[in-house]
């Protein structure tokens, strides 16, 4: 398992600091980018969209479906559920309601109640 899978509610505690306010998924995409030291157009090729859609994303003036965060994360090599809890959670405060996403994902759900 890579660190790249092990981000847990601590660091996005912390990146929620350096970023400055509520951490979304454009600000997590955009510290991702930052600590590859990777351009707006190297960064949107290797998620296979534009350098403005990528700005879009980072600027949170676009809102993705979890599906394509999953997909994202995959392509950067990260654990999808991140990716879509923060997507959801986007969803969640543009439609202006008080609650807050946390994502389970299935296999550690069975585990559990098993």
């Amino acid at each position: 398992m890579s660190i790249k899978n092990k981000i847990n509610d601590k660091t996005l505690l912390s990146l929620k600091k350096i970023t400055g306010g509520e951490l979304t998924l454009g600000k997590f995409i955009w510290s991702i980018r930052e600590c590859e030291d990777l351009s707006q157009t190297e960064f949107a090729e290797k998620l296979g969209i534009s350098k403005q859609h990528l700005c879009d994303l980072e600027h949170d003036r676009k809102n993705i479906r979890p599906k394509l965060a999953a997909e994202y994360a995959k392509k950067l090599g990260y654990a999808p559920e991140q990716f879509i809890q923060l997507a959801l959670q986007n969803t969640v405060n543009r439609d202006g309601l008080k609650v807050i996403v946390k994502i389970i994902s299935k296999l550690h759900y069975v585990e559990s109640c098993a």
